[in-house]
């Protein structure tokens, strides 16, 4: 048992000391689709604020716990938060693979191969909710099979209030609700019908989604960034059923499937290497065969999670892959305890000597299978050395004249203002994008309006922010910070002069007959 700890333990401190090796050391900056989100998570977790749809509330409460930490800046704490979250993936992933397996260093392999993919570990050196969710999924999972391995109803209660807390940081993980029920019933139907057992699970589901209560609570609150301001049912189901992300799913025809299924085999070969995935595959015809019920059920996950992901048509898609490798690296720990059976019984009759050094040898051999290419991995999720973010507020808080209006898409602006509360003198307009038709978001510091003034007031209902400019030229200085999503021809054509203040980070957008800031 203590080996079985140490082990764990051991694959904690591994994976984990490699992403906080690999960490992204403060705030972050817009690049879609690699940060798509992060900047905008960063600010929102330390103000407490609400995101996007679907609002992820319990990723937001459980990172903000990460601020209070002593270390770094708060953005550095909540990537920081994005590491622990993924290392203890892994850690759950081991224990799911070694009640799969029965072998330690199945189990060890197998987590690691998911610990070491670059889907994860991309995830885990930057803010993002998506290392909690494979989080949260792996501990429902090892809850359902230790109810299988034990038959303790407890079990059952347990993975119930976690399949309602995956919800709340999620909505791919809603696939595990079906599948949980496909699982009871086929290793206990008696399990489903058990009124007294159902009443309970139900009642801890519920349970599990009580964090959803955060977005209407802390939205009448009036917090800092209140992104779609959740304060009716219609606002409220608007962020929690996906909001405008719905449309993204269904997106390819059947023709298009098989484009989308060497899209998919292409990142896996990314992400796992060809060796393993093999193993994997031969894993999961052996779980078929030998336990068919955990067969099926990670079956129907891992198809229902291919098939939610290469049918969505969103720039990060490739993110949604990653429940299906922690399926695969479960099949694949399955793998690697069938070959470590198989060996053990070839060599059962030899001296004890040899089978000792037969086995270490092969441990040694399963170990350092996800190892392969791990130096690429590294090389490409190091960003260790990224400060992108810090330079945008540095060339804004140090350049921009006072009381100018700076133009920008959810950028460290936020952060500059709200969290290291800078340069508050500034207003803060996205002009460059807005959901036209169902948008809650106050996109404008330091207006507390609704959208509609927003727009008659900023012009933002113009997306190439050129009417923005204008209007803002009235009042005083404008400035546009340079992320790549304007297009700079068109200032030009207003009559603008775009004048660079740091290349590469910010212009001065001049009106004819004004001259440049000179400071003072």
């Amino acid at each position: 048992m203590a080996g079985v700890s140490l082990a764990g333990v051991a694959v904690f401190v591994f994976v984990l000391a490699l992403y906080v090796r690999t960490l992204a050391p403060t705030v972050l900056y817009l690049n879609d689709p690699k940060f798509l989100d992060s900047v905008m998570l960063q600010m929102q977790v330390c103000v407490l604020g609400i995101t996007h749809p679907t609002g992820y509330p319990t990723y937001l409460m459980l990172t903000h716990l990460f601020t209070y930490l002593p270390v770094g800046d708060p953005a550095y704490r909540v990537n920081l938060g994005s590491a622990v979250y993924a290392a203890l993936a892994v850690v759950a992933v081991y224990a799911a693979a070694l009640l799969l397996s029965q072998r330690v260093v199945a189990a060890a392999a197998g987590a690691l191969a998911f610990g070491l993919g670059a889907a994860l570990w991309s995830q885990a050196v930057i803010a993002e909710v998506y290392t909690l969710n494979a989080l949260l999924v792996a501990v429902t999972i090892v809850a359902l099979l230790l109810w299988r391995e034990h038959r303790r109803d407890r079990y059952l209660l347990l993975s119930a209030f976690l399949l309602g807390l995956c919800l709340t940081n999620h909505l791919t993980s809603g696939l595990l609700l079906p599948g949980s029920f496909l699982f009871v019933g086929l290793v206990d139907w008696r399990k489903l019908v058990d009124v007294r057992l159902v009443l309970g699970g139900a009642g801890l589901f519920l349970l599990g989604l009580t964090p959803y209560l955060y977005l209407p609570i802390r939205a009448a609150m009036d917090p800092p960034m209140d992104a779609n301001n959740p304060t009716n049912f219609g606002r409220f189901w608007y962020v929690v059923s996906g909001g405008n992300l719905t449309g993204s799913f269904f997106s390819f025809g059947p023709s298009e499937l098989p484009g989308r299924m060497i899209f998919y085999w292409e990142h896996l070969l990314g992400n796992m290497h060809f060796l393993v995935a093999m193993v994997a595959v031969s894993g999961a015809v052996i779980m078929l065969i030998k336990d068919r019920p955990v067969g099926i059920f990670l079956g129907f996950l891992f198809f229902g999670w291919l098939f939610y992901s290469v049918e969505n048509n969103i720039p990060d898609v490739d993110l949604y892959f990653i429940p299906t490798y922690l399926v695969l690296s479960l099949w694949a720990a399955t793998g690697f305890g069938a070959l470590i059976e198989e060996i053990e019984s070839l060599i059962a009759d030899s001296p004890r000597l040899t089978k000792g050094v037969v086995l270490a040898m092969l441990s040694a051999v399963l170990l350092f299978l996800p190892l392969l290419g791990v130096e690429k991995t590294y090389a490409k999720d190091d960003m260790s050395g990224v400060y992108r973010g810090q330079k945008e507020i540095d060339a804004v808080a140090e350049n921009a004249a006072p009381n100018a209006t700076i133009l920008q898409h959810r950028s460290s602006m936020w952060y500059m203002v709200l969290v290291e509360k800078r340069r508050r003198d500034l207003t803060i307009v996205d002009p460059f994008w807005h959901n036209r038709d169902v948008s809650y978001a106050d996109i404008v510091w330091p207006d507390d309006i609704d959208l509609a003034t927003t727009n008659r007031r900023y012009g933002t209902d113009d997306l190439t922010g050129v009417t923005t400019a204008i209007k803002a030229a009235k009042r005083g200085r404008v400035y546009l910070l340079d992320q790549g999503v304007a297009n700079l021809q068109l200032f030009r054509n207003a009559g603008f002069r775009v004048v660079p203040v740091k290349p590469g980070l910010l212009y001065e957008l001049l009106p004819p007959g004004r001259e440049p800031y000179k400071g003072g």
